[in-house]
């Protein structure tokens, strides 16, 4: 099993594709009519399938964030061109800091228009493109 994707509720889609696109996703399709709202699949350029669905029904009105998602990660080749392209795009993301106190172990953070938490997160040179269980080895 793999997890596929997640589908993220938006109060106003055009506002959220402007913010996504920004940071760097693309649209792969969109499915008009659901039980749901109208779906908009996106994708970073490094990803191999889309990993987030857009899930917008204007006759739900505003989002109303709760607890249901605390945030979701982005992996970035390097946290300070991310943050000076994504300021260069009028959207602002918190000063790096390292879980770890080292250089190349980086998070920042952002939110989007409807409130959810993004990180980004640099890895360190050699670490796998996500957290494993070696993570946890001492």
């Amino acid at each position: 099993m793999r997890t596929l994707h997640f589908g993220l509720r938006v109060s106003d889609l055009e506002r959220s594709l402007a913010f996504y696109t920004a940071v760097g996703y693309r649209v792969i399709g969109t499915v008009p009519e659901t039980a749901f709202g109208s779906l908009t699949m996106i994708q970073l350029p490094g990803d191999d399938f889309v990993t987030i669905e857009l899930v917008h029904d204007p006759a739900k009105g505003a989002v109303d964030r709760g607890e249901v998602l605390n945030h979701f990660v982005i992996q970035v080749d390097s946290l300070v061109r991310t943050i000076a392209d994504l300021a260069g795009k009028g959207i602002e993301a918190e000063p790096p800091t390292s879980p770890n106190d080292s250089d190349d172990f980086l998070t920042s953070w952002l939110t989007d228009p409807d409130g959810n938490r993004i990180e980004l997160v640099q890895w360190p040179a050699g670490h796998a493109d996500g957290i494993t269980a070696d993570d946890w080895k001492s």
